[in-house]
């Protein structure tokens, strides 16, 4: 299997010096690096789950990093980067987009993506956002495109996939969700950098008729 290699940098403009705190979003909104509820709590701690006594934030042992350690329990907390899975739902020559209606982003398009969940293989997760976002069941799950976002602590892994039927309305993430042919694509509109590389990437392969997978670094 072939993989393909590729770097992309995500400049943040100069004027802006805090990170927006969001419920739910995901990498890259018009430049900008949006920070999530989940990611702040995956990065700040301030009393042990284990014990409830203090944290503090020292390098362990044979470590080679900060961790929070419990003053009184010992127990080392060790946090890992957040994976986000999704597809690339195809029926034809069309794919699948869900125009958003949360922020970041409201009101834009992107691919059906989202939190793995613990319990959940990466394709079980896939086609559950996929469901969950634009009430579609989906087959034939073929990796696509890694992406990291080493900036935000995120991986992304997308899936290729087929439409399956239609199994509910879009969910309360989505104001709607549309099929589009390549050169249909609202590309001003997609929500975010991630998503927009994927999706230029799967157009130019589309052309070519093969279908690599691809490793991405977004900065």
């Amino acid at each position: 299997m072939a993989i393909f290699r590729a770097k992309y940098t995500v400049q943040r403009p100069a004027h802006t010096q805090s990170t927006a705190l969001l419920t739910k979003g995901v990498a890259g909104v018009d430049g900008y690096v949006v920070q999530t509820q989940k990611q702040i709590e995956a990065t700040t701690m301030n009393f042990c789950p284990q014990c409830g006594a203090p944290v503090t934030s020292k390098i362990p042992e044979a470590d080679d990093r900060l961790r929070f350690v419990c003053s009184s329990c010992a127990t080392i907390h060790y946090q890992n980067p957040i994976m986000v899975v999704g597809t690339i739902p195809e029926t034809g020559d069309r794919i699948l987009l869900c125009r958003r209606a949360i922020e970041p982003a409201m009101d834009k398009w992107t691919l059906p993506a989202g939190y793995l969940e613990n319990g959940e293989t990466l394709q079980q997760g896939a086609a559950r956002e996929t469901l969950e976002e634009a009430g579609y069941r989906i087959a034939d799950l073929v990796p696509y495109a890694i992406t990291n976002i080493v900036r935000i602590n995120q991986v992304y892994i997308m899936f290729r996939c087929a439409l399956a039927e239609r199994a509910a309305a879009p969910g309360s993430e989505s104001l709607e969700v549309r099929l589009f042919r390549p050169n249909e694509i609202p590309w001003q509109e997609i929500a975010f950098r991630s998503i927009h590389e994927v999706l230029r990437l799967y157009c130019r392969d589309r052309e070519k008729g093969s279908f690599p997978v691809h490793l991405l670094d977004i900065g």
